[in-house]
């Protein structure tokens, strides 16, 4: 199974990238996972955000590409307990379709054209975080999904 990540902006914290590429190791027996960061955009007034917000979910698109299952990560989307994510993985490596790929806005969310392509919505929490603590976030998310599946003794 292919799993993308695609992002805006760049990971800074050391530690944050550390626990990302932790947990893309650990996947690799499970899937092959890659992660694509685009350029956020900056603005200097509150009327050019609209602008960036749009500029960015047409770079994250780009980058998706026509992918299989495409899920949007956004505060406001479903969420759902780890088994249910895991049979959502679950589901989609059976039937064979191709890959995923996961969409993270940058700091203000993603486009309503990025939304409005998603076939979910996925919340990570009612809780906020930072668009680059979601790629963690995700990743930790997924493994467990994985272990879930496989009945490996990681989730608990």
């Amino acid at each position: 199974m292919q799993i993308r990540i695609i992002a805006v902006g760049k990971v800074k914290e050391n530690w944050q990238k550390e626990g990302i590429a932790d947990l893309i190791r650990r996947l690799s027996p499970y899937a092959t996972i890659t992660v694509t960061e685009v350029p956020d955009q900056k603005y200097s007034s509150a009327g050019e955000q609209p602008s960036a917000i749009r500029k960015e979910g047409a770079a994250l698109l780009a980058a998706a590409k026509d992918p299989a299952l495409f899920i949007g990560l956004d505060p406001a989307g479903k969420g759902m307990p780890s088994e249910a994510f895991a049979d959502l993985l679950r589901n989609h490596e059976i039937s064979g379709r191709g890959d995923i790929a996961f969409c993270i806005g940058g700091a203000d969310g993603l486009s309503d054209e990025v939304r409005d392509r998603a076939v979910l919505l996925l919340s990570l929490s009612q809780m906020t975080f930072t668009h680059t603590m979601a790629r963690l976030l995700l990743l930790e998310q997924i493994y467990r999904g994985f272990r879930i599946i496989r009945g490996e003794p990681y989730h608990r």
